[in-house]
């Protein structure tokens, strides 16, 4: 983690038939507190079963599309200061801008370009609980170019409520984001009503946003458990729904940083595309026809963050590209 000058463990799912379905690429979720999310054996406080209910869905025939997921462990005692942009006088925090830019700048690359993933926004979700739910929140705001999903289970907005809600009135999620938010109604006095405000802020920006607050949840992982399944069915639904009858581009793209070029996978069906950069007055610095498994040389652009059009057909999809 070179934005924090440490290292952490970082576990992949990869669905059912990923071996099997050599040309397939996969939608991706991206989640915190990673030793509670595959295995009893390595929690701290029981699992999410997140690999059984995935396995289970494939089967079923409820998740034809399958999903990659990648779980990042917390840090044990920097657990609190990396899931909270914001300090809490109390409790400490502040490190969390500085978690989020390596899941997006260190991470995410790495991902993209080690296994077949779909890499664009439309395809790219993140998800965590309590504090975890706080710093999806803050994740999809600061990088909305990134991420389009967000799992949102008993957020400890309280930690910083004021700094997030500031936050969100400057930062407005982009059209097409997803939010689903669930929590007990008595895990806490705070948790509903501050969930509800995000919840209403969030609906008024236009995001589509569902909202559930079962009474009998508690502020515990058999909880997050039993409503991961309807959440990930939620936001990662393949119907015209989720995408205003604009379905995107289920395309991939990678940088090798190393040649300067920028590698895109169109989907099957297609056999040309357009990609675009836009710098960040989204500006247009570069625009090339590519073929499926060629490459763009962006070797001219200067070091910084770029927005990445990919267009097939009618069809388009986008994503972030950080150039070192």
């Amino acid at each position: 983690m070179p934005q924090l000058g440490r290292t952490r463990r970082v576990w992949v799912y990869l669905p059912a038939d990923y071996t099997a379905a050599r040309a397939k690429r996969y939608p991706v979720l991206y989640m915190h507190d990673g030793q509670n999310v595959f295995d009893a054996c390595t929690s701290f406080s029981g699992e999410w079963g997140v690999d059984e209910t995935l396995q289970q869905l494939q089967q079923a025939g409820q998740d034809a599309a399958g999903c990659i997921v990648v779980a990042v462990d917390n840090g044990g005692p920097e657990r609190l200061n990396e899931l909270s942009p914001w300090k809490n006088p109390e409790y400490g925090g502040g490190q969390g801008n500085e978690y989020v830019d390596f899941m997006v700048r260190t991470l995410k690359p790495y991902v993209d370009a080690t296994y077949r993933t779909l890499s664009g926004r439309e395809f790219t979700g993140i998800a965590g609980s309590s504090m975890g739910g706080l710093i999806s929140t803050y994740a999809a705001l600061k990088y909305p170019q990134v991420y389009s999903k967000v799992g949102v289970f008993s957020p400890a907005f309280w930690f910083a409520k004021d700094s997030l809600f500031r936050y969100v009135q400057q930062h407005r999620p982009q059209p097409g984001t997803q939010f689903y938010f669930v929590s007990g109604t008595t895990e806490s006095e705070t948790m509903v009503p501050f969930m509800k405000a995000m919840h209403d802020t969030l609906a008024r920006s236009g995001a589509g946003v569902e909202y559930t607050t079962p009474a009998d949840g508690k502020h515990a992982e058999w909880f997050w458990k039993r409503e991961f399944p309807a959440a990930y069915r939620w936001l990662y639904r393949q119907d015209s729904t989720a995408y205003k009858n604009q379905p995107p581009l289920a395309y991939s793209a990678h940088l090798n940083p190393e040649q300067n070029r920028l590698a895109v996978h169109l989907p099957a069906g297609f056999k040309r595309g357009t990609v675009t950069v836009l710098n960040h007055k989204q500006q247009t610095v570069l625009r090339k026809k590519v073929r499926t498994g060629s490459a763009v040389n962006v070797g001219s652009l200067p070091a910084g963050t770029y927005e990445v059009l990919v267009r097939a057909g009618e069809e388009q999809g986008r994503q972030l590209l950080v150039k070192q």
